[in-house]
């Protein structure tokens, strides 16, 4: 099995953390978040991923180098110049060994728990060219319920609300890659495209997920570490 990373952001909404390194290596533990990433691929049966990278890629090169440190071989898309998520991905396919039918692609800023056998098995029985992970929205804010009185009857602590989150998380059908753009963003084109000819698939979960966005993501992913909520890294 292969995954392509992409490991391109610069993170300016993480500064100063990413003020040396792009934001897929900017520590949880001590560990870059693309470790915990590598570590959840390989955990799953992943052999091979392709890293695209271009912002500070020399770091994550350095880091990783062909992947011994992980048990997996690690290959790098590196662009020469911004291309998009969806022009990185689709550079990316260019490096992927013959023979698998899918691949997975992941935003390089995701931890998650996520087991990937019933989401694969999900998308290869769908006949889609792509299959989306989709999470709970939980609410950023504590909320506060008022009955027909206008009084208030409850408080409830950032709950999870009746919608669903793009997870940053796919998987693709290797006849995707005529579709995805040279430059530009995959959910602006291609997936809109794909999803008008109900050809994308969706795979709601209820494990732990979390992009690191920000400080405050960084500092709830230190927390889910101490409480043991994603595995920690074995070194």
């Amino acid at each position: 099995m292969q995954a392509i990373i992409l490991a391109g952001g610069k993170g300016e909404r993480l500064r100063p953390f990413t003020a040396d390194r792009p934001k897929a290596m900017v520590e949880i533990g001590g560990v870059p978040i693309l470790g915990y990433q590598l570590q959840w691929l390989h955990a799953h049966g992943v052999r091979e991923a392709i890293v695209a990278c271009g912002y500070r890629h020399e770091v994550i090169e350095a880091y990783f180098g062909t992947g011994e440190k992980v048990g997996m071989r690690i290959r790098y898309s590196i662009e020469e110049q911004p291309l998009g998520r969806g022009g990185a991905l689709k550079l990316a396919f260019g490096l992927l060994s013959e023979g698998d039918d899918v691949c997975i692609a992941t935003n390089g800023d995701v931890i998650t728990t996520l087991d990937l056998g019933p989401m694969l098995k999900t998308h290869r029985e769908s006949g889609c060219l792509a299959t989306v992970l989709l999470v709970p929205l939980v609410s950023p804010y504590g909320i506060v319920e008022v009955d027909a009185r206008e009084r208030i009857v409850a408080f409830r602590e950032k709950p999870q609300l009746p919608y669903w989150l793009n997870a940053g998380i796919y998987i693709l059908s290797r006849s995707i890659e005529p579709l995805l753009p040279v430059r530009g963003d995959h959910e602006d084109s291609t997936f809109p495209k794909l999803a008008g000819e109900h050809k994308l698939g969706a795979y709601k979960s209820q494990s732990y997920w979390r992009a690191i966005d920000t400080a405050k993501d960084l500092s709830e992913a230190h927390k889910a570490l101490e409480q043991r909520l994603i595995p920690s890294f074995p070194g």
